[in-house]
């Protein structure tokens, strides 16, 4: 396991100001207590006006993704744990969404996740399925903590493990277990969405681009970034990650990122 942890504060200023890009989840990263402040929302407006690159990496489902890539000042948005990615194509203005399968592989993915739903609601008391389920184009998303009473961890555990025993992967959020058949995640999808739509090699240019992040499945972004970033309540699971950031704000959540966001545009403008 990595464990850094390191105060960003101590992170040196010709780090941060090399920075081209951020990518972040959104749930108790950029929200607080499932509500988006205003400073948090200013603050991704603040990285684009600096310049920087910013990219949502969520679990959050496609219908959100949908507004997200709309009606928020960020260049895309990777949604339910690497399922797609979209962005506001501007020289057309519409939406475009790219998928990392195809229709028919999502279609059966979904009809196997159906026993999964099943045998998580009889065995697992008190979990639910998540209110956002409807909007889903590829995974399972199940409660333990939004909707529903906060379930005991070995709960949490009991979920992940029905999904495993199913074949499919399985994801710890700070709200939800995302689940889905298919082979990728956060960081396979952002590297071919860079790619892709951007032109950027993240293996070569890594040291150049934050993911901030809080919860289990933003471990494979941590364990790739260099300068990963984590809120204050990345603490609540260090003991369920593989992968720690090198760097911590002091706050949690949404102030979290904005300390980060601060940061990086005092850097860019030579201040500190």
């Amino acid at each position: 396991m990595t464990r850094t942890l390191q105060p960003l504060a101590e992170c040196p200023r010709d780090v941060l100001a090399g920075v081209v890009g951020v990518l972040t989840d959104i749930d108790e990263t950029v929200s607080t207590r499932s509500r988006l402040t205003a400073e948090a929302y200013a603050a991704l407006e603040g990285l684009r006006a600096a310049g920087l690159k910013v990219v949502p990496v969520t679990g959050r489902p496609a219908g959100w993704c949908d507004l997200i890539a709309r009606f928020w000042p960020v260049d895309a948005v990777v949604g339910e744990n690497g399922a797609f990615w979209m962005w506001h194509d501007a020289a057309t203005g519409r939406l475009r969404t790219r998928y990392v399968q195809d229709e028919a592989t999502r279609a059966e993915g979904q009809r196997r996740l159906q026993a999964v739903r099943a045998q998580v609601l009889a065995e697992v008391p008190g979990a639910g399925i998540a209110s956002d389920q409807p909007y889903r184009a590829a995974d399972l998303a199940v409660d333990f903590c939004e909707d529903v009473a906060p379930l005991p961890h070995d709960a949490v555990r009991r979920i992940v493990g029905i999904f495993e025993a199913h074949g499919a992967h399985a994801k710890v959020s700070s709200i939800h277990v995302n689940g889905w058949f298919g082979d990728y995640d956060k960081l396979s999808t952002t590297r071919l969405m860079m790619a892709e739509l951007f032109g950027v090699d993240l293996a070569a240019e890594r040291a150049r681009w934050v993911f901030a992040g809080d919860s289990p499945n933003d471990a494979p972004m941590f364990g790739f970034f260099p300068n990963a970033v984590g809120v204050a309540n990345v603490r609540d699971f260090a003991d369920d990650m593989d992968h720690l950031p090198r760097w911590i704000a002091t706050a949690r959540s949404g102030a979290g990122f904005v300390e980060l966001a601060r940061a990086l545009i005092a850097a860019r403008r030579g201040g500190r």
